[in-house]
């Protein structure tokens, strides 16, 4: 498919889109999800003003011949150093993507994402430098503002600065989480990213309040956009934009199959599969703490997996009165989630 963006064209798909996930959308798990019906992968949020060090790139920026379509993701607040950072990588992707959605502490320190979106000069300074010295697209990901107006004139000034692709989540900064503090479920805006989709030529992303395969369609009806990202439910299930529910196993087998081929740090593959497996995991302590606690290879981890497989086989009960998160499984979690924000791209 492709995309009006302007007089220019976006040769690619952006249907199914798999977000960026700190530690949790490295190369494996973007072949994974290809393999599944994903159109296009973003990179994990690379710190612009790091990648001037080469073992911070090459431990975190990896792809392959078959990783295509590919999004850098870059968050900084700099012009020249993003600019910079975005031309060591621009040859390796199909677009370059500026953080402006992350809402987490280290986007507040650092004063990037959602907290550098009150800054609209700078904003549309790094949009201007980055997109007409680039040879690849410029995107944008952004959450919302309260106010519907600011939203849509940031927007606006976003698509004429020259990104040539935005993605909206559809929570305020203030939303870290798709809950409000009494538990009720706090539904991304749809209603203001169609507002944004009718005001601008370049395509639209949504993003937020996609828990089920069938709300894709929702989505797309509803706010007219030309496709939606997703993170949450595709770390649960890689297989989500099939439209079907894989076997967990087979695809946690094929996970470390791509892993084997491609590395990817232990803690990252746990927490995939903790992710993927979270149903027999959450209650079966003893395998779960195997897996954080005794698995030094990915032949330890693939032996644990099997080992859950026939557990479920044998019809093991999966009620336990230990049914507590494991502390190394909270720690992993939390650190990614004080990251990023994939857990709110639900």
């Amino acid at each position: 498919m492709e995309i009006d963006s302007h007089q220019e064209k976006i040769p690619f798909s952006v249907r199914h889109v798999v977000a960026p996930m700190i530690d949790q959308s490295e190369l494996p798990f973007r072949l994974l999800c290809r393999r599944y019906g994903a159109d296009v992968c973003y990179t994990p949020m690379l710190h612009s003003d790091r990648m001037d060090d080469e073992t911070y790139r090459k431990e975190n920026f990896t792809t392959c011949t078959e990783d295509r379509p590919l999004v850098v993701q870059l968050c900084g607040n700099d012009p020249q150093i993003l600019l910079k950072a975005a031309k060591m990588v621009e040859s390796h992707c199909d677009a370059i993507d500026i953080n402006l959605g992350c809402p987490q502490t280290i986007a507040k320190k650092g004063n990037f994402g959602a907290f550098l979106m009150d800054d609209f000069e700078r904003v549309k300074t790094i949009v201007e430098t980055l997109s007409s010295n680039l040879s690849v697209p410029l995107f944008c990901k952004i959450r919302v503002f309260p106010s519907h107006t600011k939203t849509i004139d940031f927007a606006m000034m976003l698509e004429n600065a020259g990104c040539r692709l935005l993605c909206v989540h559809g929570r305020t900064k203030e939303l870290k989480k798709p809950v409000y503090r009494d538990g009720r479920h706090a539904h991304a805006d749809w209603d203001l990213i169609r507002k944004i989709k009718s005001k601008l030529k370049i395509p639209v992303i949504s993003n937020g309040s996609i828990q089920y395969f069938e709300d894709i369609q929702r989505c797309l009806d509803s706010t007219g956009a030309d496709g939606i990202m997703s993170a949450v439910s595709i770390l649960s299930n890689p297989g989500f934009f099939s439209g079907k529910i894989p076997d967990p196993f087979n695809l946690s087998f094929e996970y470390l199959e791509i892993c084997r081929v491609y590395p990817a740090p232990l803690p990252w593959i746990r927490v995939h599969l903790w992710k993927i497996l979270q149903e027999y995991l959450s209650v079966w302590i003893d395998l779960r703490d195997r897996l954080y606690d005794n698995t030094k290879s990915i032949d330890d981890i693939e032996a644990v997996i099997k080992d859950v497989q026939i557990a479920v086989q044998a019809g093991r009960s999966k009620t336990t009165k230990h049914a507590v998160p494991l502390r190394q499984v909270q720690e992993d979690l939390e650190e990614i989630l004080d990251s990023t924000n994939f857990f709110v791209s639900t």
